[in-house]
């Protein structure tokens, strides 16, 4: 059995009575922090995110205001991605061709995680070729669609350039949301994809062909983690390993690509209580060395929509009341705290080489807004409309049985 990080234990009682202001706060923060080209910065004084936008963390974000009721900023950052994709057209047709070909580019040659708020690539060294940005943002354009009602027609022929790309590209190893592990397919990932390439074809974003080619995609994603991404009756970290990870509780909610009520989704969230969650807050994985390993406040916020979708109100609370416990004097929610270290004694190296522990991280905010808006501790600014409802992918008939 996978090591854990503590027994068992009641979780402490919620309290939820300071979560409006702490999302007015948030909500604030991230629309005085979006940029006049749409942008949302990960962070506004972390040395190490200075100046990029990830198209991952942005869409989370992005979601996250959707949800709580602000059509105008989302918007704008999905016209910026679209921006970011349509200026690299003839590169992304480039890489779908060789792909095709049977040449894949190397990494070095795809699409990276993060562009300036320009929209240029970075000059820095990082670690670039991630999928899982690509297929959130199409995810979330989804949603925000589905919410608003907003004309999607201007952002069709980037749309339509990202679902190429996902389909050519999604078998292939790149680094996982933690930007690690270039060598391993993710599960994580590859739910962002099926989760983005399901609703790219569902909201009619692309027809014919290539709609058909996407859902197919999805399909063999589906196939693939049922065959290789499960293991001991949860989702696994990445492909035929037995390990977890804290970005997998994404796959039930908020993509939806696990059916929240599926024997699937309880084995995924017990493994992610026993194995990383300590008095509400969520590790990122065992083994977790950064900044020494703390509790991240997004990812309680995560495990948090997706024990609501499983029907889990009051662990989903806990959860809240605690990522909106990391909050500073100041209501700045940061990208982990210290409470709960897996390896303290490499935190202070971390120190050294970036500072502080980048707070306000903004997708920390917008995850707490999110599960907010999802729990009815707060309204939304104005009425949405509820997001269609679309069957899960996952399990798929190769579940049944014994799992491994």
């Amino acid at each position: 059995m996978p090591s854990t990080l503590h027994p068992a234990a009641p979780a402490a009682p919620a309290t939820l009575a300071g979560i409006p202001r702490l999302v007015g706060a948030g909500y604030s923060l991230i629309v005085a922090q979006q940029t006049s080209e749409g942008a949302y910065p990960a962070s506004p004084d972390f040395s190490a995110y200075a100046g990029y936008c990830w198209f991952r963390d942005g869409s989370f974000i992005a979601d996250a205001v959707s949800a709580y009721g602000d059509e105008r900023s989302a918007s704008a950052f999905f016209d910026w991605c679209a921006r970011v994709l349509t200026d690299r057209a003839e590169h992304i047709r480039w890489i779908v061709a060789e792909t095709r070909a049977g040449r894949p580019p190397s990494g070095e040659r795809m699409l990276p995680a993060r562009f300036t708020f320009a929209g240029e690539d970075g000059t820095d060294e990082w670690w670039d070729f991630q999928l899982d940005g690509y297929g959130t943002w199409l995810w979330a354009l989804g949603e925000h669609r589905d919410r608003h009602g907003v004309d999607s027609e201007r952002w069709r022929d980037a749309v339509e350039l990202t679902v190429d790309y996902l389909i050519a590209s999604w078998s292939r190893p790149c680094y996982d949301w933690w930007e690690e592990h270039s060598e391993a397919v993710h599960v994580s990932t590859l739910a962002c994809i099926a989760a983005g390439l399901d609703a790219a074809t569902r909201g009619g974003f692309v027809t014919g062909a290539r709609a058909d080619a996407a859902a197919a995609a999805s399909v063999a994603i589906a196939d693939v983690i049922a065959d290789r991404g499960v293991r001991e009756g949860h989702l696994a970290k990445w492909l035929d390993v037995g390990t977890v990870d804290g970005s997998l509780a994404s796959a039930i909610a908020p993509l939806g690509v696990v059916d929240p009520l599926s024997p699937l989704a309880a084995g995924t969230l017990d493994a992610l209580e026993r194995q990383l969650t300590v008095d509400g807050g969520v590790h990122r994985y065992l083994g977790d060395t950064f900044f020494g390993g703390g509790q991240w406040p997004l990812l309680s916020c995560f495990l948090g929509l997706a024990n609501a979708a499983a029907g889990e109100t009051s662990r989903a609370g806990e959860l809240l009341a605690w990522a909106a416990s990391t909050a500073t004097d100041r209501l700045d929610l940061p990208e982990q705290v210290g409470r709960h270290l897996i390896a303290p004694g490499m935190r202070e190296e971390w120190v050294e080489r970036w500072g502080p522990v980048a707070t306000p991280l903004l997708w920390s905010h917008a995850m707490l807004i999110r599960l907010a808006v999802e729990l009815g501790v707060v309204e939304p600014l104005v009425p949405c409309a509820p997001t269609a409802s679309r069957p899960p992918l996952l399990p798929r008939p190769t579940l049944e049985g014994p799992t491994r």
